[in-house]
């Protein structure tokens, strides 16, 4: 599972940094992230995986093994105290989402989703974590 992880995570950072804003705001894009979140903090990981794309789902299998990635790479995002959605950007063709998150002990964190548009709506292809230096709740 961690070897997943840091694959997933080495893929994210190989990204090109350029990024271009869109201008309007996508509340679907929205409700799916926040969708996960609800489920993740309901204690519902299967649910939480249907927001999955089918990548990630094929990555990871099972809601269990989901469960586990989450808890241990992205412990943030089970329960956040508050979720502020940020900049919906363009960056190499792909939507990202930032996500602003204060955890259960006051810590800020910076998220961006990656979005993909499916036959079901809008998934969640991949998440990074982002440093958040002078980010303020």
């Amino acid at each position: 599972m961690r070897r997943l992880f840091v694959l997933f995570t080495a893929l994210l950072l190989a990204l090109p940094a350029t990024a271009q804003s869109v201008e309007q705001p996508s509340p679907p894009i929205r409700q799916t992230i926040q969708g996960q979140i609800d489920a993740m903090a309901a204690g519902d990981f299967t649910a939480a995986f249907t927001f999955a794309s089918p990548n990630i789902k094929t990555m990871f299998g099972t809601p269990d093994r989901f469960e586990m990635m989450v808890r241990q790479g992205y412990p943030m995002v089970v329960a956040p105290r508050e979720v502020r959605m940020l900049e919906l950007r363009r960056v190499a063709g792909n939507l990202w989402q930032r996500v602003l998150m204060v955890d259960d002990a006051g810590a800020t964190h910076l998220l961006d989703y990656m979005m993909i548009e499916t036959p079901e709506g809008w998934q969640i292809n991949a998440v990074q974590l982002l440093r958040n230096q002078g980010v303020a709740a």
